[in-house]
């Protein structure tokens, strides 16, 4: 019996993908939940899975086509796998079709490639370029480069963006991850890190500027009571911003394990469509690259994204004295459409606020 291997769905809005690369090939045994394939849609990377054991016996499309969701892109003969002798793949080759250089997620292990020597006469030593020289190398960009490419022009298009800074002492911070480290650690099973300081602040801010949480659609503000924030997550592929579901009703160790679980996935390259779907507010942090000060730029259709920064030991003025504290320059980019500049400055001064005295938010004030 045949079965067909279908492309999974891809979430809304999406109805296309590139099929990055196989993994199988024809009269390769396969077992259920084995990886067959690997496509890219203009957000993420997926996996195509066997959903039965058998024998890979006909592939439909080649690496770099596009597909859409629900597509037999493959079939298996279910039951007792029987080993054919590998062959190219089942797909009517397009005339004069340009082959697409697509650079797969994970690399397979490469054929060894025999060089045979030419004698000096058949090529002057002359036209042979050095070892060390000038050298180009055009590549097609993949699909989520492509995305990112579209939306941060249609951000820069569309909206009309300010960005406001300021900067907060990260010690009373600090001081808190290092006396309580090591218990956050121990009782919820999860890193205490300066992120989930941060989206507790934004959440507080959202709160009081809810304009800030607003995007807009036509020539309507629509407000949101709820809080899903983005964190940008730094991949090899590219930039992707998985969401925090409802922010505000999660507790600082739920905070971490879901920034936690979206690295991981990131890495792998397992995200889901529905994690990175919506999103109200989004949060980005060049310090972990090094970035002293930078202008994020907006995430469509959000109204505005803060951005972090690097920690540097900087001298400050404090009650008439000058100290050295670990400051963190902070930003907020928004759009000026609707978020008026009291709002972002305001917004911006309550994130410097909780950070600075965290206990305040505990103690309602």
């Amino acid at each position: 019996m045949n079965i067909d291997i279908k492309v999974p769905s891809l979430g809304e809005s999406e109805s296309e993908a590139t099929l990055v690369a196989w993994q199988k090939h024809v009269g390769d045994t396969v077992v259920e939940d084995d990886v067959l394939a690997e496509i890219e849609s203009d957000k993420i990377t997926m996996e195509v899975t066997a959903t039965a054991s058998g024998t890979l016996t006909e592939v439909r499309k080649r690496d770099g086509d596009m597909v859409a969701p629900g597509e037999v892109i493959g079939l298996i003969e279910a039951g007792e796998a029987v080993r054919q002798p590998r062959k190219p793949a089942a797909v009517a080759k397009k005339a004069d079709a340009p082959v697409a250089v697509v650079e797969p997620v994970k690399a397979k292990a490469a054929e060894p490639v025999k060089i045979e020597a030419k004698p000096e006469t058949t090529k002057p030593v002359a036209d042979v370029p050095p070892a060390e020289g000038r050298s180009e190398q055009r590549v097609p960009m993949s699909a989520l480069r492509k995305t990112i490419a579209r939306r941060l022009k249609e951000a820069q298009s569309t909206a009309a963006i300010l960005t406001t800074f300021n900067e907060v002492n990260m010690q009373p911070v600090m001081g808190l991850r290092s006396r309580y480290r090591d218990a956050f650690k121990e009782r919820h099973g999860a890193n205490l890190g300066f992120m989930s300081f941060f989206v507790k602040a934004c959440v507080e801010g959202l709160r009081r500027f809810p304009v800030v949480n607003a995007c807009v659609e036509g020539e309507e503000i629509i407000y949101r009571n709820y809080q899903d924030i983005g964190i940008a997550v730094s991949t090899e592929k590219g930039l992707v911003v998985p969401v925090l579901r409802d922010a505000g009703g999660l507790s600082m160790a739920g905070i971490e394990n879901a920034i936690a679980g979206f690295a991981e996935k990131a890495r792998s390259g397992t995200l889901q469509p529905g994690d990175l779907k919506g999103g109200t507010f989004s949060i980005t942090n060049g310090g972990v690259f090094g970035s002293l000060l930078s202008t994020p730029i907006l995430n469509p259709p959000q109204s505005a994204i803060l951005g972090m920064h690097a920690i540097q030991q900087r001298p400050v003025a404090e009650n008439g004295q000058v100290v050295i504290r670990p400051m963190m320059y902070i930003a907020l980019s928004y759009d000026h459409r609707i978020v008026d500049g009291r709002d972002a400055v305001q917004f911006l001064t309550t994130v410097k606020e909780v950070m600075e005295y965290p206990g305040r938010v505990l103690l309602d004030l």
